[in-house]
């Protein structure tokens, strides 16, 4: 017969177990700190997160990462300055204990925390800048990138019109490290592909403010009379460069080239005034038969009652890759972090994506084809996918630019 002492004892005992049974079940999160211009950027930004969200609630349906932690994104806008971006990722590493940093979608905001995440020794997922330099010149152990950088994207553009033999060619940029960025790679590429090439004339209104002068600036790239142009302008200063430029008359008998203006974000306020037959970088989720891309669509329309944006489905890559990379660290520690990332190969909605060691660049691809109008909505037509790593730069380009 078991005495009082006996059962208290038991009883005892089966408290603790219990409660240990609870400190397991309920381990600290993994943290990861998310910054982004959500304010000055919400177009591609809010979708970035919608798609951001969504991966989150699917991971922690099935349990999270490291056999049962919540994966936790600690979300923040950057404020879309330099000197913010960098206060804001400070808070999150120091005052959050976040385990690393994603995101940032301008390219000079990216190359201010890929300096801090550098000088903190702390792992920074970029998920969109694209300027080259933050793979480049200015790259770190501690930076990686997610999308096709400026240099990729442009290469797929140049492989699309080669063949047409354009020798005149003009380029419009937005004058911030993205468009310089992007304007550098393509004098390089235009000329490989076709050697006699030249550029006539090159514009570069402040990013935000093409509208103030669209009537000087569409001017004075007719006035060189140019075969073809090269238009790196997007957001805000899009719709005003087609409208003023169908109204002039600038694109006639024209090959247009543009970066990014396939992506719903930019295409869709477009509307009936879409250009036909740009050829340009976007994003046709519409038309994509991939089963699980398709799955994704599926899930964001019912959540969100939205279509996805090009934004949305980075977000929601990112997240998995996140999720994968940390399960193969073992631990959201550094040193395990980076250590895991290097040449590692993911499965995304988008294909099969690997984290080049070389230059910590993914070879995430993208789409490529022309632009065209449909029930009065922009759209893509006669696109193809190009696997990234048929684009990125060659080993002796980025070894050239470590020395430097």
């Amino acid at each position: 017969m078991p005495t009082r002492r006996t059962l208290l004892a038991h009883a005892s005992a089966a408290l603790i177990l219990a409660s240990s049974g609870t400190a397991f079940a309920q381990q600290p999160p993994v943290k990861v700190g998310e910054l982004n211009s959500y304010g000055s950027m919400a177009a591609f930004a809010v979708p970035y997160r919608n798609g951001l969200n969504l991966a989150l609630d699917e991971i922690n349906a099935k349990g999270g990462v490291l056999g049962g932690r919540k994966l936790e994104f600690i979300i923040r806008d950057n404020g879309a300055t330099p000197g913010d971006a960098v206060g804001v990722a400070e808070e999150l590493v120091t005052r959050e204990g976040v385990s690393m940093l994603v995101g940032t979608f301008l390219s000079n905001i990216g190359l201010a925390v890929s300096d801090f995440a550098n000088q903190k020794k702390t792992l920074f997922l970029a998920s969109e800048p694209l300027t080259d330099a933050i793979t480049m010149g200015a790259g770190n152990p501690y930076t990686y990138r997610v999308r096709p950088g400026t240099f990729m994207q442009t290469r797929m553009l140049v492989d699309a019109v080669k063949a047409k033999g354009v020798k005149k060619w003009a380029i419009i940029a937005p004058n911030y490290e993205y468009g310089q960025s992007a304007a550098a790679s393509f004098k390089r590429l235009i000329k490989e592909a076709t050697p006699d090439a030249e550029i006539v004339v090159e514009q570069y209104p402040a990013i935000g403010k093409f509208a103030a002068d669209a009537g000087a600036t569409i001017a004075a790239l007719d006035a060189a009379k140019p075969d073809g142009i090269f238009n790196v302008l997007f957001g805000a200063d899009l719709a005003p460069f087609v409208r003023e430029g169908n109204t002039r008359g600038l694109f006639k008998d024209r090959t247009v080239v543009s970066l990014l203006t396939g992506e719903p974000e930019y295409m869709l306020p477009l509307k009936d005034e879409t250009p036909e037959n740009w050829i340009i970088t976007g994003y046709p989720w519409e038309q994509i038969a991939d089963p699980a891309h398709k799955a994704f669509v599926d899930a964001y329309r019912a959540k969100f009652n939205d279509t996805p944006r090009l934004g949305s489905m980075l977000g929601y890559l990112v997240v998995y890759m996140v999720r994968d990379l940390i399960n193969k660290a073992g631990a959201p520690e550094t040193d395990k972090l980076i250590a895991a990332l290097g040449d590692m190969k993911f499965e995304t909605i988008a294909g099969p994506v690997t984290m080049r060691g070389l230059d910590r660049q993914s070879s995430l691809g993208g789409w490529v084809g022309l632009s065209t109008q449909k029930n009065g909505q922009g759209a893509m037509k006669d696109w193809k996918f190009i696997d990234g790593a048929t684009v990125m730069f060659t080993e002796a380009d980025v070894k050239a630019a470590q020395k430097k």
